[in-house]
């Protein structure tokens, strides 16, 4: 019998475009997390390196933190990880939102 078993990559891309593998994610005992490091342990859990549960277990995180970390880079890069430009980042993002969403009230 043939088990469905998942298949992990050795290697992802990371957000500076180098090869990342489980021993160059940053260590799990990381205290000050980089937008660099953040942006790793992003890249590793959607190339499939590590799943999110992995990845929040290895470095003591929320499923919010890493949700949030995931929408930052995904919405603005690894400079959206910055700490003093994440409000900056969630006004715009909000902004953008109510524009979207006032057009759409307009149109007929």
């Amino acid at each position: 019998m043939v088990e469905n078993q998942k298949i992990r990559p050795g290697t992802v891309l990371g957000p500076l475009g180098e090869p990342l593998t489980l021993e160059t994610l940053p260590s799990p005992d990381t205290r000050r997390w980089v937008p660099r490091r953040k942006a790793e342990v992003v890249a590793a859990v959607n190339g499939g390196l590590l799943t999110v549960e992995e990845a929040c277990r290895r470095y003591s995180l929320s499923l919010e933190e890493f949700a949030g970390w995931q929408r930052a880079v995904h919405r603005n890069g690894l400079s959206g990880l910055r700490a003093t430009r994440a409000q900056y980042y969630r006004d715009l993002y909000t902004r953008q939102l109510r524009r979207e969403n006032h057009w759409e009230h307009d149109e007929p």
